[in-house]
């Protein structure tokens, strides 16, 4: 099922513990890169947090955000070693510094210790960010294929109308080539005198050549089928789309440089306008 790589997930638990919130927010990458915030006490986490979204995730930049509360209240005093603390700040004063600051006492809080802070029981901690991780993927998946199937339609909407300019070259070519021709032949008339027959027939044969854009329709025809194959298909497929539009920009180009009618001019320009449009959404699919 086609899938977007761009969403975002947000969702909340709470246990005897307290409180943990998990946002994840991804955008379009050429591959899986994972960017996380854990709170320093559950980093051990960190390796758990990379399997599961690599299960669940084939593409796409992650940035995946948890935030825990302890559930105490603002009236709550803060747990502080009193005695390494005032170490710290002895010792800070006894640097051999000119014109020394005064000390910050956020700064001394923020040194490793200072704050006693309660051990984690990492294994029940453990399983309950897990099952709000594996909440948060299941609706961030819920998302990206819901915006997924909207990229999808769009694309599909492109592939008829790109039906609808090769079947109106095709169905113009005969006519165009033969008024081209008829054309020619009549110029080819007045500068006879100018002419040998060999060098008037390589012209003719350089300017059916240079007329002959079937092959390109065809051609157009045949990715544009694949694209309708691949759509359907329940795996990640946005780098075969892509693969598949510049396949068709390049026919389309070349639509274009063989164009000798205002018809297949126009017809060209607008099939690379409806390839660009799939492929500027393409770069978000999975």
């Amino acid at each position: 099922m086609l899938a977007s790589m761009t969403a975002f997930a947000r969702a909340e638990t709470t246990d005897k513990w307290g409180s943990a919130i998990l946002e994840i927010r991804t955008v379009n990458h050429r591959y899986l890169d994972i960017s996380m915030r854990l709170p320093d006490e559950l980093r051990a986490l960190e390796s758990m947090f990379r399997t599961d979204i690599q299960e669940r995730l084939r593409r796409g930049k992650v940035d995946c955000t948890l935030r825990l509360d302890s559930g105490n209240s603002a009236n709550t005093e803060l747990p502080v070693n009193t005695e390494l603390a005032t170490r710290l700040i002895q010792a800070a004063s006894r640097l051999p510094i000119e014109n020394p600051q005064p000390i910050n006492p956020v700064d001394i809080l923020r040194w490793p210790g200072v704050i006693n802070r309660e051990a984690v029981d990492i294994d029940s901690q453990g399983k309950v960010i897990r099952q709000l991780l594996t909440k948060t993927l299941d609706s961030l998946i819920e998302t990206r294929v819901r915006e997924g199937s909207k990229i999808r339609e769009m694309i599909l909407d492109r592939c008829n109308h790109i039906d609808t300019q090769t079947g109106f070259v095709k169905a113009r070519l005969p006519e165009i080539i033969a008024g081209i021709r008829t054309r020619y032949q009549q110029r080819a008339r007045e500068i006879m005198a100018e002419l040998d027959n060999t060098r008037l027939e390589q012209e003719m044969l350089m300017l059916a050549q240079k007329m002959d854009v079937a092959e390109e329709l065809d051609r157009l025809e045949t990715h544009v089928a694949e694209v309708r194959r691949v759509l359907d298909q329940n795996e990640p497929v946005g780098r075969r789309l892509d693969f598949l539009m510049q396949e068709m920009n390049r026919e389309a180009n070349t639509l274009s440089s063989k164009s000798v009618h205002t018809d297949t001019t126009g017809a060209s320009v607008e099939l690379k306008v409806l390839i660009e449009q799939m492929r500027e959404q393409i770069q978000n699919i999975e």
